[in-house]
Formats: C-alpha cells, sequence, structure tokens
C-alpha cells in the first residue's frame, strides 16, 4: 500500500514535471514566435516604399496667364502629371511583386524602362512647376548670372543656345540647363522623352517641357512662340537655389 502511493507521488509528480517542461515549451515557441514575426515585419518596413505622390502647384492655374493658359495649366498638372506618378506607382508594384515571385528576369527590362519613364515624367513636371512663377521673367542676378556669363559669354547668347535647344528637339523632350558636377560648368542638354539622352553627374537647373501637352492647346504647333512666352515666367530664383545647391 505505502508503495502504491509512493509510487503514486512520483506519477504525480512525474506529470508535474512534464506539464512545467510543456508550459516552458509553450512560452518558448511564443517568445521564438514573436522574434519571428518581429524580424518577418522589420524587414517588410526595411523594403516599403513610399508611393509617389502629385505635389500641389505652389501658384494657381490661372496665374501664369496670358504666358500660359490656365486651361493649360490645369490639364496638364491634373492630368498628365498624374498618369506619370500613377505609372511610378505600378511599376515599382510590379517589380516588387516579380522580386517576391523570383520572376524578374522575364520582366525586369520592360518594368524598368516603364519605371525610368513615369519616374521621369514626375521628377521633370515636379522641378518644372517650380521653374516658373507669375513673379518670374527678366534675368538672373547674383551668382547664377555670374556663372551664366562665364560659360556662355552673356545672358543673350545663353537665351539664344537655350531656346535652340528647345526647338531643335526632334520629337518629344526637354531643354535643360544643368550643372555639370566633373567641371563645374553650366551646360545646356537635351532630353528626350522624359528621362534619355542625359549626362549622370548632371543637376538640372532649369528644364523646359516641349511636350505638345505642354503648349498646343494655346500655341498650336507655332513651338517658337511658346519658348518665346515662357521667358517671361522663369522663376530665376528658384534655378539660383538649385545652382546654389549643386555648385556647393
Amino acid at each position: 500500500m505505502g508503495k502504491g502511493v509512493h509510487g503514486g507521488v512520483e506519477y504525480e509528480e512525474m506529470a508535474n514535471d512534464l506539464l512545467l517542461q510543456n508550459w516552458s515549451l509553450q512560452a518558448h515557441l511564443k517568445r521564438v514566435t514573436l522574434v519571428v514575426v518581429g524580424i518577418t515585419a522589420n524587414a517588410e518596413r526595411k523594403f516599403f516604399m513610399q508611393k509617389y505622390e502629385l505635389p500641389d502647384l505652389p501658384y494657381p492655374y490661372d496665374a501664369l496667364e496670358p504666358h500660359i493658359s490656365a486651361e493649360i495649366m490645369e490639364i496638364h498638372h491634373t492630368k498628365h502629371h498624374q498618369n506619370y506618378v500613377n505609372g511610378a506607382n505600378t511599376a515599382l508594384e510590379k517589380l516588387a511583386e516579380a522580386r517576391k515571385n523570383g520572376e524578374l528576369g522575364p520582366v525586369v527590362t520592360g518594368l524598368s524602362k516603364d519605371l525610368a519613364f513615369n519616374l521621369g515624367g514626375h521628377t521633370n513636371h515636379s522641378l518644372f512647376w517650380k521653374n516658373l512663377s507669375p513673379n518670374g521673367g527678366g534675368e538672373p542676378t547674383g551668382e547664377l548670372a555670374e556663372a551664366i556669363n562665364r560659360d556662355f559669354g552673356s545672358f543673350e547668347a545663353f537665351k539664344e543656345h537655350f531656346s535652340a535647344a528647345a526647338l531643335g528637339l526632334q520629337g518629344s523632350g526637354w531643354a535643360v540647363l544643368g550643372y555639370d558636377h566633373i567641371a563645374g560648368n553650366l551646360v545646356i542638354q537635351q532630353m528626350t522623352d522624359q528621362q534619355g539622352n542625359l549626362s549622370v553627374d548632371l543637376t538640372p537647373l532649369l528644364m523646359l517641357d516641349m511636350w505638345e501637352h505642354a503648349f498646343y492647346l494655346q500655341y498650336k504647333n507655332v513651338k517658337a512662340d511658346y519658348v518665346k512666352a515662357i521667358w517671361n515666367v522663369f522663376n530665376w530664383d528658384e534655378v539660383a537655389k538649385r545652382y546654389e545647391a549643386a555648385a556647393k
């Protein structure tokens, strides 16, 4: 009888030990699960990309009239620029999905081109809106004016060169005044489409949109009139700020 009770005590102690071990194992597994979930969450946060959004214009749609009509500005901003924002976000989402599924090979070239084109359109227009102002026009002053005179001979020579670059574009694109970080020079280049034909180590300072949607409703096919008018609204204060930041 005593031995049976003693054996029962042993069994009870063994059961308690097993129960404690089970609780300990469950607690350990919970801790492991929390760590894994935390690592996964951190990894997801680490690779999360912010979506692009359409920026507000720094002035009303009719602020640049009569040089650029309110109709053009509203359509250009809310339709064309918005399409580039949407396209850039879609390209990023598709690239992320392809990475996740291990299917980059067949799609990476096409999606990379989509991203370059649409992100280029978003970037270019975001800069372009700031390059314009209802209080613009005239000529630059200070260090920017000195750099233009140094690298082009005079403001008039620069203006003629920049206008010629804009009008000489074959098809759609942009005229770009940029700061070349290799030699510290101001240079004028022609960007094709939204992303092509530019030096890599170049900071754009002044950009002129020569896509037809930027002028056709007002100037029809007379691009020269559009280019002539745009000089009345160029924001030289903004261009000077960009030059100062680039030249540091």
